[in-house]
């Protein structure tokens, strides 16, 4: 990958299902491209389709028509151990729920994909706890989820995902389980080491305070993909 070579594109993409004896257009011939660094929010109504481009984006969900590349190469044919490797080498995921393993402690939540990876222990350990230094939670080391408050357990399960050094990261409303001080507090440490670590990430997120501090803002309407910077004006109407 050259400088110039965006992280993720989303070439052509359409998404249908089937219902019943119909069918349900969902994302109609988006294009997207996120560079080296950028931060872009994900915006539009519940039901827009934002997790199913988020899906299609990780490479869990195969589009109906169209491509998505990663570092340039088009992923679109690869079959599944190959669309595995990528998911696990070059995409961190973010959802709503933190889905972290209760019998582990933060460190060793963090810990694990990493050693799934092939890491070492002792560099696996040094690194999560780098992370949840970053995300606020030095003193949260040997803590188990039932023991951390939300707001932490969505810190630590941003780290875990941050664990194998992504390019990418794709979050599902990663605040919006939480209270609206916590979120800040959540979404904030997320965006410093987004920005500290040159990482590129695509949030989806309904909080429009939130998605105004990231680089760029991207609407699904109708199911077209909108680059808000095309448009003069949107009101919290035509936001949610």
């Amino acid at each position: 990958m050259n400088d110039q070579t965006p992280v993720l594109e989303l070439r052509n993409l359409s998404r249908s299902f089937k219902q019943g004896s119909q069918m349900l257009q969902v994302l109609r011939n988006v294009e997207l491209e996120i560079e080296k660094g950028e931060a872009v929010a994900l915006i539009g109504p519940s039901g827009a389709g934002k997790s199913t481009l988020l899906q299609i984006a990780g490479l869990l969900e195969k589009p109906t028509k169209g491509d998505v590349y990663l570092d340039g190469q088009n992923c679109s044919k690869l079959g599944d151990t190959m669309r595995t490797m990528l998911r696990r080498d070059y995409l961190g995921f973010v959802y709503q729920y933190h889905n972290l393993l209760a019998d582990f402690d933060a460190v060793e939540n963090v810990m694990i994909p990493q050693l799934i990876a092939g890491v070492k222990v002792r560099e696996a350990e040094n690194r999560a706890k780098w992370l949840l230094n970053k995300m606020g939670l030095g003193k949260r080391f040997r803590h188990r989820p039932a023991e951390m408050s939300g707001g932490e357990q969505q810190r630590v399960a941003i780290a875990r995902a941050l664990a194998n050094t992504p390019k990418l990261l794709l979050a599902d409303e990663p605040t919006g389980n939480l209270d609206p001080k916590t979120a800040e507090t959540v979404f904030a440490a997320l965006l410093a080491v987004v920005k500290e670590t040159g990482l590129s990430a695509l949030i989806a997120t309904h909080n429009f305070d939130l998605a105004n501090r990231m680089d760029r803002k991207v609407r699904l309407d109708g199911g077209k993909l909108i680059d808000m910077r095309a448009e003069k004006f949107i009101s919290d109407q035509n936001f949610y």
